[in-house]
């Protein structure tokens, strides 16, 4: 039983560092502890929108969760597949598309302090979307910190094709929120704003450097005193 155990090991030890790794097992450490992050919070925001959606008054906002709920279901299913697979899921990473404009109203208006609750009745639909564009702004930002660190290549690919969906997802919360005035966007002055516009100009030329394989010019060093 242990020469089994010792020879099984070797053999990976020896796949290892040959190259040969088994699909399953083509995954490296922090790829696998960041993945486990991410399915965990992909679980965590799908979790929270079964539970906000009872709390659900506007039938616009319920029909934004439903359709995430929906997308975020299937992408996190191919994510497992090719997770414990190593290979390619059953179907590409689709594109999550919204279903309004991308027009924001600009401005500051004056709004009522906020403040906790006092009881669990005072849920909303402004603490609804907000809760729902938070989980889509960290699904963006852990996706990407894992994309970085994955080696396995299909991973890889389907994590950083889901990004722009987390991205498009939050892009339309915040619509909404703003179309409701639960959040408001301030401008800068015309004038600062132009002065930030005009800031940058665009790059001109090719980078000048050492052509390769040319040595370095030693005539300072020949001209100094021995």
């Amino acid at each position: 039983m242990m020469q089994n155990q010792q020879g099984q090991q070797g053999q990976m030890h020896q796949n290892m560092h040959t190259g040969n790794v088994p699909p399953q097992l083509n995954h490296g450490g922090h790829e696998v502890i960041d993945l486990n992050e991410v399915l965990g919070a992909a679980i965590g925001t799908m979790n929270s929108y079964m539970l906000l959606r009872q709390h659900v008054k506007d039938p616009e906002l319920l029909d934004i969760l439903d359709r995430q709920y929906k997308f975020m279901q299937d992408e996190y299913n191919i994510t497992v597949e090719c997770f414990k697979t190593g290979q390619n899921p059953s179907h590409p990473t689709s594109k999550y598309m919204m279903n309004q404009g991308n027009d924001f109203i600009y401005g500051m208006k004056p709004t009522q302090p906020k403040k906790p609750w006092q009881s669990v009745s005072e849920i909303n639909d402004e603490y609804i979307s907000h809760c729902m564009l938070a989980s889509c702004k960290a699904g963006a930002s852990m996706k990407t910190m894992a994309a970085l660190e994955t080696t396995n290549p299909v991973v890889r690919r389907v994590l950083a094709d889901s990004i722009p969906n987390c991205i498009e997802m939050g892009y339309e919360l915040s619509i909404y929120q703003n179309k409701h005035h639960y959040y408001q966007v301030p401008q800068l002055a015309e004038q600062d704003m132009n002065t930030y516009r005009n800031a940058f100009a665009p790059a001109q030329g090719q980078m000048m450097g050492q052509p390769m394989g040319q040595m370095p010019n030693n005539n300072m060093n020949n001209n100094m005193p021995h």
